[in-house]
């Protein structure tokens, strides 16, 4: 531990933790001085005793001294990582180094040498070995199994944060923003792509070659706003409007040449042809219609530009387009609030889509080489995802350098999300002066883990601080001197507590969460020349090593203050939680109590006639179904046929169809499906010398008790495996059939004129009318969610009157 920790972490404890502490290093060193062994293991034996019986047990991978100090000071007994290999703890700090931490733990293993209390701490260690920690702080989330912790354990990591956590994740769920808040990402996350997909690289493509036709429209603006801001009498104005006669570096004739106006019509017809699309315009335009530029135009236009704002050329006569290149950025500037951070360069970071502090990122300026970057990498698939986001070109500078904003959050619980913000922060500035002209990553990146490496640059301002930070409160005095003291308090706290607050949100859906976890983040950003805080990054395991005097001071505070917010408050919600407020806690979203594997529905399926059926059809029936089983069906309103080789005798009631409640029906398997769609009737008394029994259907009324079932010959086959479906009633006018004969079935008639006393129903033979039985195959199939699709067969006798004629069928409806 660095001295100027610990000198700041007794200062931010409680008053009563000193006395407790005070009194138990005493009482420690009272004891020792009289029987050093026995007595040491007799205290150990009952604050372990008391710590267990409490559930203080807690355990720590990784450097954390300050996270151990405090629990320690609070009761609780560590129980060690034996298991674990050294070696190990020194991966996965997505904030800090490698170096970093091997440094860190020599530092940590010397100073507890040094404390008088160590061994004690040792003994109580041993004594817990076998107990279980409720407590445990990490490093990286996958060195604790996550799934089989304990309710009451608590943990300082949450799973499946790579949503936020990672570049790709934040690149790709930040656009979902709108759909859980009314916000546009545009206006606090530098527009990012992922290039691991053809798809996005065409999105990035697109992006920077619209940024090219607005950067000409602005250097068209900006080099005659600086011509009219200087008076210049007419000889001088038509002197430089000669560029033989301008003078320096940038307008030498010799290497200057000019580029004509159509250089701007193209730009400004690209950004029209943009502005539409925001709009809407091209909703009712063809792709065709649309006259976009040719790959050609488009590669000529890019060079220009190269040329353009390099100083390798000029635009001739560009006073006559400045109106019209106003006009555009104005309207360009309402619909696009990145504008501004744009700058002219047209300059891009390309970032590892999984990598932290600052490895293996690049600026660059042209789209070929960029592509060409991610194209040359040969790195597996899992590796091989690219992420390339806006590069801010007009950052807030403080005294010609480049800075950013670390600014830590808590959060407790995912549902209902509650974030934590710390009020104190520390800006990182870079060891070079800021330009454009040298896209260095020690000049644009502030990472302390690139910065340290690298000496300060001698024109950098003295003001600066030599280890290159600044806390919160020091750039607020900075910005009171410039006669901004309103700026932090009114613009850039409150937008990076709404920065945070959206982030979370879009990813609270895709985040794992877990009662009795935490986390805490650490977000970074920067600020542009409105102090508009922009959103680069969110890192997990933020470091938390005194590397400066600035980090010793706010890093023990900050994890201070998270234990206060983690552990003190669930036993007081009322107490104090340093300088952590809250931020957001939505209300609780109750989950749903079953799962979507376990949704259905019932009911009944509604049918809707395409067009109006008439009274009188014919259709025919595929012969290759005529060996099909019938149906089996219940009907109301019916008397049982008699005995099988009776004959019927008088005739029976008519059955009330539409007012009488039908019984289920039992369908047989399905059939199989002709070879083609047809409907056809075919007489069945040509075997067996020209007469074949078929199972008659025997009906039951709705209030019988028994079913009493007469099956003829053909029955003693009954299908294998049959299905149970409810049949609707029957429609008040029937269809009628043609049957082989060539007869047209007629509609129904009324009952009084009936000479069959039932209505043949689908699947029953009609038990009035003497004759060999025809059956009417249909292989019609409802449309899909109108009803069963398997075929009906129709069963009728060629003597019954009341069907409408010999052969008659009623076809099945479903």
């Amino acid at each position: 531990m660095e001295p100027g920790e610990r000198k700041k972490l007794p200062s931010a404890s409680s008053e009563g933790d000193r006395r407790e502490e005070n009194k138990l290093k005493q009482g420690i060193s009272r004891d020792l001085t009289s029987s050093p062994k026995l007595d040491r293991y007799k205290i150990a034996k009952q604050l372990t005793e008391k710590a267990i019986k409490e559930k203080k047990i807690f355990s720590i991978y990784g450097h954390y001294p300050v996270i151990r100090a405090i629990l320690r000071r609070k009761g609780w007994v560590e129980k060690k990582f034996h298991f674990l290999p050294k070696v190990t703890l020194n991966v996965g700090d997505e904030s800090a180094g490698t170096t970093e931490n091997k440094c860190a733990e020599g530092k940590e293993n010397e100073n507890m040498a040094l404390e008088k209390t160590d061994d004690i701490h040792d003994v109580m260690s041993r004594l817990v070995k076998n107990e279980m920690p409720y407590f445990l702080w990490t490093i990286k989330r996958d060195v604790i199994d996550y799934h089989s912790l304990n309710g009451d354990q608590m943990l300082n990591h949450y799973w499946k944060t790579g949503s936020f956590t990672t570049k790709i994740g934040l690149c790709l769920n930040m656009r979902s923003l709108p759909w859980y808040a009314q916000a546009n990402p545009d206006s606090f996350f530098p527009r990012c792509y992922g290039l691991c997909t053809e798809s996005e690289k065409q999105e990035f493509l697109d992006d920077f070659r619209h940024t090219v036709a607005s950067s000409i429209l602005k250097w068209v603006v900006s080099h005659q706003t600086c011509d009219r801001s200087k008076p210049k009498s007419r000889r001088e104005e038509a002197r430089d409007s000669d560029p033989s006669n301008r003078k320096g570096p940038e307008n030498d004739e010799s290497k200057l040449r000019g580029l004509s106006g159509q250089l701007v019509d193209t730009a400004c017809r690209v950004c029209q042809a943009y502005l539409g699309q925001l709009e809407h315009e091209d909703i009712d335009i063809s792709e065709d219609a649309v006259q976009d530029l040719t790959e050609d135009e488009w590669k000529d236009l890019t060079q220009q530009y190269y040329a353009l704002v390099q100083g390798d050329a000029f635009i001739s006569n560009s006073r006559s387009h400045f109106s019209q290149c106003q006009a555009l950025l104005n309207r360009l500037t309402s619909v696009n609030p990145q504008i501004e951070i744009d700058g002219l360069r047209n300059i891009w970071i390309i970032k590892p889509a999984a990598k932290s502090r600052g490895r293996d990122i690049v600026c660059m300026s042209r789209v070929e080489e960029i592509l060409e970057l991610v194209a040359a990498d040969h790195l597996p698939t899992k590796d091989n995802k690219w992420v390339v986001q806006k590069y801010i070109e007009t950052p807030l500078l403080i005294y010609d350098t480049k800075f950013d904003i670390r600014q830590w959050f808590l959060v407790t619980d995912w549902n209902p999300l509650t974030i934590w913000f710390y009020k104190e922060s520390y800006l990182r500035f870079s060891t070079q002066r800021f330009s454009l002209d040298n896209l260095d990553s020690a000049i644009h990146l502030c990472n302390n883990s690139i910065q340290k490496h690298l000496q300060n640059d001698k024109e950098r301002s003295p003001l600066l601080p030599g280890h290159n930070m600044w806390t919160s409160t020091r750039f607020q005095e900075y910005l009171r001197r410039r006669g901004c003291s309103a700026v932090w308090g009114s613009v850039v706290y409150p937008a990076m507590k709404r920065a945070v607050v959206h982030a979370m949100r879009v990813a609270q859906a895709r985040v794992e969460p877990r009662k009795n976890s935490f986390e805490l983040y650490g977000a970074d950003f920067v600020l542009g020349r409105d102090f508009r805080p922009w959103l680069i990054e969110i890192n997990s395991s933020p470091t938390m090593h005194a590397s400066t005097p600035v980090t010793a001071q706010l890093c023990a505070q900050v994890q201070e203050d998270t234990i206060k917010v983690v552990v003190d408050r669930k036993a007081d919600r009322s107490c104090d939680t340093g300088n952590f407020e809250l931020l957001w806690r939505q209300p609780a979203v109750e989950l749903p109590p079953f799962h979507a594997s376990d949704l259905c529905v019932e009911g009944v399926s509604v049918r809707k006639a395409r067009k109006q059926m008439p009274p009188i059809s014919s259709f025919s029936c595929s012969s290759s179904l005529s060996d099909s089983q019938p149906l089996a069906v219940r009907c109301p309103s019916a008397t049982p046929d008699p005995a099988p080789g009776r004959p019927p005798t008088a005739p029976q009631q008519d059955l009330k169809l539409r007012n009488e409640k039908v019984l289920p029906c039992t369908l047989p398997a399905p059939l199989k499906r002709p070879a083609q769609r047809s409907h056809t009737v075919q007489s069945v008394h040509a075997e067996s010398g020209g007469r074949v029994e078929f199972p008659s259907c025997h009906f039951q009324h709705a209030d019988s008790k028994a079913l009493k079932t007469g099956l003829s010959k053909a029955e003693s086959n009954p299908p294998s495996d049959s299905d149970s479906l409810d049949v609707h009633p029957l429609l008040p006018v029937l269809p009628s059939v043609k049957t082989v004969e060539g007869t047209v079935a007629q509609p129904p008639r009324p009952p009084g004129n009936s000479t069959c006393p039932s209505v043949c129903l689908p699947g029953a033979a009609c038990s009035t009318s003497s004759g060999p039985l025809v059956r009417a195959e249909s292989e019609r199939q409802p449309e899909p969610g109108q009803g069963w699709g398997h075929p009906v067969s129709v069963l009728g006798r060629p003597g019954c009157q009341d069907s409408g004629g010999p052969g008659a069928a009623v076809p099945g409806t479903g």
